[in-house]
Formats: C-alpha cells, sequence, structure tokens
C-alpha cells in the first residue's frame, strides 16, 4: 500500500510545522512548498494561516499562488483550509478594511462576536477547546472529514474573526460561544475549510486529517 502524499502550502503565514507533524502521524507524507507547479500537480493541498487576511492574500499573490489554488478548486483536488486558511477559502473580509479572499465558496468573514446573546462581554479571541455540532441535519457529516466524528467532539479553536458561508449547504459544523454559532467546518465540493487546528486538537483532530488523506 503507497504512503499518501500531502502538499502544504508554504507561503510563510502558517504555523507549518504543527500542520506537518500532525499529518506525518497519520501517516502521510508532506510536501512542504510554495512552487505553483508542485501545488498545482498535487494530490491533496493544506492550505494552513495565522495572522491577519490581508498578509496572508497578499503573500499568495506575491508568490503567484492566488490562481493556483482557484485552479485546484476548479480540478477538484481535494484542499484543506486551516484556521485562516479557512478563512481565504471565502470572498471577502472585513478585518482591516473589506480584503477579497479566494472566492472559492462564497460568503464573507466577520468579527468574532465580542458580546454574548445575553450582553455580557465575551473574550476575544475565541480560544480554547469547543463541542462541534452539526449544521442542520444530523446526516450531514456523512461523506464529510467529520464522518469519523461524533456530535459534541471537543476541537481547539484561537480566532478573532470568523468565517460565514452564504449557503447553508456549505456549513458542515458550529460550535457555539457566548451562545452564538461560529461555523467550525465548511465545505464545498472538494474543498473544506476548519476553523479550528486538527492537528491540536488530540484524536478528534488527527480523525479527520486520516480522512483527508484516506
Amino acid at each position: 500500500m503507497s504512503t499518501p502524499e500531502v502538499t502544504v502550502i508554504d507561503y510563510g503565514v502558517g504555523n507549518i510545522l504543527s500542520v506537518q507533524r500532525g499529518l506525518e502521524q497519520c501517516g502521510a507524507k508532506v510536501i512542504l512548498t510554495a512552487d505553483p507547479e508542485r501545488i498545482i500537480s498535487a494530490k491533496r493541498v493544506v492550505l494552513p494561516g495565522v495572522g491577519a487576511f490581508v498578509n496572508a492574500m497578499q503573500a499568495l499573490e506575491s508568490l503567484g499562488l492566488v490562481a493556483v489554488i482557484r485552479e485546484l478548486a476548479m480540478r477538484k483536488t481535494p484542499l484543506l483550509g486551516i484556521c485562516l486558511g479557512m478563512q481565504l477559502l471565502l470572498e471577502e473580509s472585513e478585518e482591516f478594511g473589506v480584503a477579497v479572499g479566494l472566492g472559492l465558496i462564497s460568503g464573507r468573514v466577520i468579527p468574532v462576536p465580542c458580546r454574548t446573546l445575553s450582553g455580557a462581554t465575551q473574550k476575544i479571541p475565541h480560544i480554547g477547546w469547543s463541542a462541534l455540532q452539526p449544521s442542520g441535519a444530523s446526516e450531514r457529516w456523512r461523506n464529510t472529514l467529520l464522518q469519523d466524528n461524533r456530535a459534541g467532539d471537543a476541537a481547539y479553536f484561537v480566532h478573532s474573526f470568523m468565517a460565514v458561508p452564504s449557503e447553508s449547504e456549505n456549513r458542515v459544523a458550529d460550535c457555539v460561544y457566548g451562545g452564538h454559532l461560529i461555523p467550525a467546518v465548511i465545505r464545498r465540493d472538494k474543498i473544506t475549510g476548519c476553523q479550528f487546528h486538527p492537528e491540536k486538537s488530540g484524536e478528534v483532530g488527527l480523525k479527520i486529517l486520516r480522512r483527508f488523506i484516506s
């Protein structure tokens, strides 16, 4: 049986080493690269990311990778966006003014509410473990990267903004913070985004990475 190969886009705006270790723990051969030719020919691609949305998009643009990632989506190459990488999949972000994203999933990146539903001030960024719950019908997790997980499994989040798809069908899982539903996993075709860090979420996250490379 051949070792599954995963290409991680190394564009200087991601926690590359932890993602690499998580994928390797799941049995993958990991290629770290910013080379457009290697990325476009990859079988599976991970887009990590931490920091500011606009900086990440500028980094991808400077490396000639925006068109490459959009081409991956056209080819239906499995693509996993992690944390900021998930947010970049959407059309635009409100962080530091309006910034244009990759536009692979319709929707907008907006701030995590600074107040709970009851009106109390809540800590931003949202940091820590939060339980995942299906968005809509519970069968929505079938044939997704969450297929091996159960409602209530907790994942590790660190974020101040959240990616909100325009279409409910693109929303796979949510978490609750201060009473607000926060999109935790989004999906369209072979594109999936995780707001949390699967590589830092123990066995819950490793199940997601194993499903991605299988």
